[in-house]
């Protein structure tokens, strides 16, 4: 199993390549690369955010208290 990176690493990564992008300063080649990254990180992000509000909703309020229900971890898609 690959090892999860943390949301923040792969946040700052990702602003990262929107600067280089922005710059205009890579050549063809290194643009592409920079965006095939960047869309991995996204990917990566939204998972990882998504994740986190399904365990938000679970911690919703029933009947005037908070209950936690269980909650199965997704399956990593490769």
């Amino acid at each position: 199993m690959k090892d999860k990176q943390n949301f923040e690493d792969d946040l700052k990564k990702l602003q990262k390549i929107v600067e280089e992008l922005s710059s205009g300063s890579l050549s063809l080649a290194d643009a592409l690369k920079k965006y095939e990254e960047g869309i991995k990180l996204s990917q990566a992000c939204s998972q990882t955010l998504s994740e986190a509000q399904r365990k938000v909703e679970l911690l919703m309020k029933k009947d005037g208290k908070f209950s936690l229900e269980k909650f199965d971890e997704p399956k990593e898609e490769k």
